[in-house]
């Protein structure tokens, strides 16, 4: 009789541990499942930001969201997204894009192999639209921030957006040491670029266009602003086609 109770009770602990392992088992397949639909979106997020000297860190896990729809709502006022900052393009065009982006995002280089190219052609190149590029690395983003620095010292000497896009073609080697070697392979004059990368000159410039991505409600990579709509995710050049229209229409 005790040993038919033994055997019934290790046959019910055995039956319990079944259960748990069965259900962590379903907590992690859902956890996959939840971080494959989220890596299908084309933007790199998270939600909160701390401080620290020369760079904005942020605290929480970075995660994948899905690509959302441009908003009839929620536009932000154009004059709180701009600041000193490069501009591609007609300065007086009657659409602006203000982009927040990183140069090791890669989703952002995604935009700038897919959508870019035809942003230029169409609209940027025929005096329509002017871009305006801030910068937004992100912490987990080891290379952005001092990415973000090399473009801006290239733009002291009129080579930003040819600095711009040596970051994008060359995403997967980023590194002070070929951002010293771009530089001279743009023309700049090597020294003055080697002291303003090194000094850290441009942090802070940097360090304000992420303040202000946040305060505009950026909180990840990348995001655009067409004439204040927001656009969130690389998507692809018939959205952003479809809004650049919709206000051309309007002038």
């Amino acid at each position: 009789m005790v040993k038919q109770r033994n055997q019934t009770q290790k046959e019910d602990t055995t039956l319990e541990w079944t259960k748990i392992v069965l259900l962590v088992i379903q907590a992690i397949l859902l956890f996959a499942l939840v971080l494959q639909v989220r890596s299908l979106g084309g933007i790199a997020t998270a939600p909160t930001n701390a401080e620290s000297e020369g760079n904005t860190q942020v605290q929480a896990p970075p995660t994948q969201t899905p690509p959302t729809q441009p908003q009839p709502g929620g536009e932000v006022d154009l004059k709180a997204l701009m600041d000193d900052d490069p501009v591609k393009g007609n300065p007086d065009a009657p659409v602006t894009i203000v982009e927040f982006s990183d140069y090791q995002c890669p989703f952002c280089g995604r935009h700038f192999q897919q959508t870019y190219p035809q942003l230029v052609k169409d609209y940027i190149d025929t005096g329509k639209v002017k871009l305006v590029y801030r910068d937004f690395p992100l912490s987990f983003h080891p290379e952005a921030q001092k990415a973000a620095e090399a473009a801006e010292c290239a733009g002291e000497q009129g080579k930003y957006w040819e600095m711009h896009d040596k970051l994008f073609q060359n995403q997967q080697s980023l590194g002070v040491a070929n951002y010293k070697k771009w530089a001279r392979e743009l023309g700049l004059d090597g020294s003055k670029f080697d002291t303003c990368l090194d000094s850290g000159k441009m942090a802070n410039e940097v360090k304000k266009d992420m303040a202000d991505g946040q305060a505009a409600g950026v909180r990840g990579t990348p995001s655009f602003f067409i004439n204040g709509r927001p656009v969130r995710g690389a998507q692809p050049f018939s959205v952003f086609q479809g809004i650049i229209e919709d206000e051309l229409a309007k002038q």
